[in-house]
C-alpha cells in the first residue's frame, strides 16, 4: 500500500500572530494550545476566540489536565514541571533542567493513559544531545527516563499506554518505546520508527488517533504525516504554513487542529504562527489527565 497526499482546505480558527504555537490537546470540552515563548496558555470553546488562561514569566511547553482537579494543569514549563492552578500560578514539582551545564528549557509533554506526565527539554542553542526525556509520576517525583537526546517533541501514547512515540526533531527521527504501563518504566531501548528523507522536514508534535496510527507535524515541510503502527506512511497532508508544531484530532468530528509558528518564517503570512483546522479521515481522543497528588510538598 503506496501513502496519497491530500491538500485540503484550511480553516484559520485563529489568525497568525503566535511566535511559536503548540501542545495542541483537547481536554473538557475545549481545545488547548500554548505559544512557547511567551509562556501563555490559551483555550478554544465551540465557535468563540481564544481565551487565554494563564501566563508565566518562562516558557510554556504544554500542559495536560489534572484529575479531578477543574482548571489546574501541569505543565512543562521553563526548567521542569509545574502545577498552575486557576490563576496560573505555578507550584514547582522539580525543575531538572537547572541541574544540566547548558542553558535548557521544557518543551512538549502529554499525560499517559495511567496518569503520567511525560516531556521532553532542549538546550536553548539546541545543542546536539542536551536534551531529555521526563517522566512525572503520580506522587510528583521527576524522573529523567532518556537523555542524550537533542528537541523532544511528542510523546505520543496508544490507547493501552503500552507503547509510547517521541520524536527528536533535530535527528529527524520519530521512535517507539514499549512502556511498562504499571510502573512507566521502559520495556526496551527507543527504536526507530521513521526517519523521514532529508527535506521533507522535522519530526515535531504528534497524537494517536482513535484507529492506532500516529499523526506527525512536520516542522519545515508544511506537511502532517499519518504513519500506520507498522511504520508504513499512509498519508501526507499539505498545510499552509512552512512550520506546522503540533497535530490534534477532534474526539467526536472528523477535524484536524494544527498549530504552526512564525519563529524561523522570513515572510510569515496570517498561517504562521495560526491554528488550523482542516478535515481528516479520522478522529482522535480526549487528552488523558495526569493523577497525581493534590498539591506538591516541595
Amino acid at each position: 500500500m503506496t501513502s496519497r497526499t491530500a491538500t485540503p482546505t484550511a480553516t484559520v480558527v485563529v489568525d497568525g500572530g503566535y511566535e511559536l504555537a503548540e501542545g495542541g490537546r483537547w481536554a473538557d470540552g475545549r481545545y488547548l494550545y500554548v505559544d512557547i515563548l511567551s509562556g501563555r496558555l490559551f483555550e478554544l470553546r465551540d465557535a468563540t476566540g481564544p481565551v487565554r488562561l494563564a501566563c508565566l514569566d518562562v516558557p510554556l511547553g504544554a500542559v495536560a489536565p489534572v484529575a479531578d482537579r477543574p482548571d489546574t494543569w501541569i505543565a512543562a514549563a521553563g526548567t521542569g514541571i509545574a502545577l498552575l492552578s486557576a490563576d496560573g500560578t505555578p507550584e514547582w514539582l522539580d525543575r531538572p533542567e537547572d541541574r544540566t551545564p547548558l542553558p535548557s528549557r521544557m518543551n512538549d509533554g502529554v499525560a499517559d493513559p495511567a496518569g503520567r506526565f511525560w516531556a521532553g527539554s532542549m538546550a536553548y542553542d539546541g545543542t546536539c544531545g542536551a536534551g531529555s526525556l521526563y517522566r512525572t509520576d503520580p506522587d510528583g517525583t521527576v524522573v529523567r527516563v532518556l537523555d542524550g537526546l537533542t528537541i523532544v517533541n511528542g510523546p505520543a501514547f496508544t490507547a493501552d499506554g503500552t507503547t509510547m512515540y517521541f520524536a527528536d526533531t533535530a535527528a529527524g527521527t520519530v521512535f517507539r518505546c514499549r512502556v511498562d504501563p504499571v510502573s512507566g518504566d521502559l520495556t526496551g531501548g527507543p527504536e526507530v520508527f521513521a526517519r523521514p528523507s532529508a527535506g521533507e522536514g522535522g519530526p515535531d508534535g504528534m497524537t494517536v488517533d482513535e484507529e492506532g496510527c500516529l499523526w506527525v507535524a512536520m516542522w519545515g515541510a508544511g506537511t502532517v504525516r499519518r504513519y500506520h503502527p507498522d511504520g508504513r506512511l499512509l498519508l501526507v497532508t499539505t498545510v499552509p504554513a512552512p512550520h506546522p508544531t503540533s497535530v490534534c484530532l477532534h474526539p467526536t468530528e472528523n477535524r484536524l487542529y494544527v498549530t504552526t509558528a512564525r519563529y524561523g518564517v522570513r515572510n510569515p503570512t496570517r498561517t504562521s504562527g495560526a491554528v488550523l483546522s482542516l478535515p481528516a479521515p479520522t478522529r482522535g481522543t480526549p487528552a488523558c489527565s495526569w493523577r497525581g497528588r493534590s498539591s506538591p510538598d516541595r
